[in-house]
């Protein structure tokens, strides 16, 4: 094993949660060493290539630090994302993939390391939103698809909430309108079953809302108070229509 010191002078291009010493530390007991190490000079000194650390890392990128490079998952070795970087973290345009079908699920542009710019969402092939992005959320103008390809909502998003806009329903006609995040408004499934109606504030649901189960036929599933996004106050009911829990003040009783 190489000296501290000496690993400490081409050990500065590696991010990690851990500082030098703990990251020294671990390089004895390589199977607990939970970074990705990019420095090509780090590893000539310990001896280590990089097909090595793609089995001690969580996930791993393939390519240089600038340009075209792709990252793949540790256990599966699935490709979750290829593009562009710049000093090792995603800058430019890129796609990223799901790990368990290898899906799409986000195509679009990325600086420092977080979606930002143009970019389009997937699920299984069917896309759900495109617009803009700011700091990795959806952030400007977008629009949201159902299933079937219908518009679900359009209109501008604030730190990855609905905005201002109108949303519509699963035949096309406009159901709700939302003005700096406030009003009254409805969330639909991907199928477009009405899952959630009530009241709006900053983009979260506020006030008296009522919520639908997808599993039993669009029943009653709680009804009451929110607050700040969460159940307040209120009841729940189970598909037999008889109530099985009870909220106060965010508390179950």
């Amino acid at each position: 094993m190489v000296e501290f010191e000496e690993i400490k002078c081409h050990i500065k291009d590696i991010k990690s949660s851990y500082n030098l010493e703990g990251i020294f530390s671990f390089l004895e007991q390589i199977q607990k060493l939970n970074i990705i190490i990019y420095n090509k000079n780090l590893q000539m000194m310990l001896g280590v290539n990089l097909h090595d650390y793609k089995k001690i890392s969580k996930r791993y990128k393939i390519g240089e630090k600038n340009g075209k490079g792709s990252e793949y998952t540790l256990n599966t070795n699935k490709l979750i994302f290829e593009g562009e970087y710049i000093n090792g973290r995603r800058n430019g345009k890129g796609k990223e993939y799901c790990d368990y079908n290898g899906e799409l699920k986000f195509e679009g542009e990325y600086l420092d390391g977080k979606r930002k710019g143009k970019g389009k969402e997937y699920l299984i092939g069917v896309l759900k939103f495109e617009g803009l992005y700011f700091n990795g959320e959806r952030n400007g103008i977008g629009k949201e698809y159902y299933n079937n390809g219908n518009l679900k909502f359009e209109g501008e998003y604030l730190n990855g909430k609905r905005w201002n806009g109108k949303g519509y329903n699963k035949n096309g006609i406009t159901d709700f309108e939302i003005k700096d995040g406030n009003g009254k408004g409805k969330e639909y499934y991907d199928d477009g079953e009405l899952y959630f109606e009530g009241e709006y504030l900053n983009g979260e649901r506020n006030g008296k809302g009522k919520e639908y189960s997808y599993y039993s036929d669009g029943e009653l599933e709680f009804e009451g108070e929110y607050l700040n996004g969460k159940r307040w106050n209120g009841k729940g009911y189970n598909k037999n229509g008889f109530i099985d829990l009870q909220i106060k003040d965010g508390k179950y009783i």
